[in-house]
């Protein structure tokens, strides 16, 4: 049976996503391990800053018309996307950020990967 992260990345191959611009951490360790096995019909583009997957993402989908996917790990790995996803919402467009999770125990304990 699937796991959550098998079936995220299934169903962005589904949408016609060939690539993902990230940076790993341990909050997506699932979905890396998703796209690791699936590297055959989805590309993982590693990046050094979640920033430049924002923009790399916003980049992709402006100049290819498609769905443009960043990646990156729970806190602060996720406000480090905002300023590519606000050039992206400023020219409409079509980009997707996902971002991991803390651990359900360390939910509302005020850490900064809360964001």
């Amino acid at each position: 049976m699937p796991n959550t992260a098998e079936i995220l990345v299934d169903t962005l191959i589904a949408w016609d996503v060939r690539v993902i611009f990230g940076l790993p951490g341990d909050g997506i360790n699932g979905i890396m391990e998703a796209l690791r096995t699936r590297q055959d019909k989805i590309r993982f583009v590693q990046v050094r800053h979640e920033e430049s997957a924002a923009f790399m993402a916003t980049a992709y989908a402006k100049w290819t018309g498609k769905l443009g996917v960043c990646l990156a790990t729970s806190g602060p790995g996720g406000t480090h996307l905002l300023t590519g996803l606000y050039d992206a919402k400023l020219d409409q467009a079509p980009v997707l950020a996902i971002t991991g999770m803390q651990f359900h125990d360390l939910i509302e304990t005020f850490t900064q990967q809360d964001v």
